[in-house]
């Protein structure tokens, strides 16, 4: 246990781990740091990992149940639980936390690098609680009795021309079945009581207001959340893992690297349905996620 070392990496969010080996099983006492490392970091990174597919799913199952790897995108072949993030598969260069549009969310992610473009590729993390603690105390009122609808239906805002075959193949699938999930724009973090800005591009509209006047509302609070002081950006190497509480940030993959190959794995950990600061509960409105996630306790 003493051999573990954390060095913060910015001050808001991020740390590198050092002296924990996540090729072999973890005691508890070792999860119980990480969990708390989590906690206070919001994003863990792990150098010179030794794991394939099989060892990123046993270290993420010491943080509670999988999910299997996506509501509507295919897994890696013989691993359900594994998603290939894939530039040939699609870029998610926006700003963006995990699967908001299901009624529980992931709780943590990890990441684990399998082919670094050699410049470029960088994944930015930004911490929500950062962002809450940053809003004007008039804006922190109004944001703490909002709610948000979450679609995966949302607006790609990608040119007509930019779309071929391939390009709305893929988005057919993603939206192969439609999900509208209400969550509270501030959510209480379970485990620390902590509150952050619930929000990212699935967030669609705010309940009970237009179109319009949501994109507003929602442009002002993601702008806290992206402020260079609260977001880590991570210049990926050769066998890294990345561990994030999906409960409070949110991260966005730079198309910075000229289309060569980017290739991650991503494992994610089944979540709790988010709460509010009334103790409410988030809704579903249309879809069911039975099929990709079980529900934290």
């Amino acid at each position: 246990m003493s051999d573990i070392q954390l060095r913060k990496v910015t001050a808001h969010i991020g740390a590198q781990v050092s002296g924990v080996d996540l090729a072999k099983p973890l005691d508890e006492e070792t999860v119980s740091v990480l969990r708390d490392a989590l906690n206070a970091h919001k994003a863990l990174v792990f150098d010179d990992v030794d794991l394939d597919d099989e060892g990123q799913q046993a270290f993420a199952r010491h943080f509670g149940d999988l999910t299997t790897a996506h509501p509507t995108v295919p897994a890696v072949d013989d691993a359900p639980n594994v998603l290939p993030v894939d530039s040939e598969q699609g870029r998610a260069n926006h700003w963006h936390t995990d699967v908001t549009f299901v009624l529980n969310p992931p709780q943590a992610s990890t990441l684990r690098s399998i082919t670094v473009p050699p410049y470029g590729g960088e994944t930015l993390i930004a911490s929500s609680a950062a962002a809450y603690r940053d809003l004007p105390e008039p804006l922190r009122r109004l944001a703490d009795t909002l709610w948000a609808e979450h679609t995966n239906d949302y607006d790609y805002a990608v040119p007509e021309e930019d779309i071929d075959g391939e390009r709305a193949a893929q988005r057919a699938q993603f939206t192969s079945i439609k999900y509208r999930t209400a969550h509270p724009v501030v959510r209480v973090h379970p485990l620390t009581g902590e509150r952050g800005l619930f929000i990212g591009g699935f967030a669609q509209r705010i309940v009970g207001l237009s179109v319009g006047e949501s994109r507003k509302i929602l442009d002002l609070l993601q702008a806290y959340v992206t402020r260079p002081e609260n977001v880590l950006r991570w210049r990926w190497s050769p066998n890294q893992l990345v561990l994030f509480d999906n409960r409070i940030t949110q991260h966005y993959a730079i198309d910075n690297y000229d289309g060569q190959p980017r290739r991650l794995h991503r494992v994610t950990v089944a979540g709790d349905v988010p709460v509010g600061i009334e103790g409410k509960e988030s809704y579903s409105i249309e879809g069911d996620a039975s099929h990709y996630t079980p529900v934290a306790a």
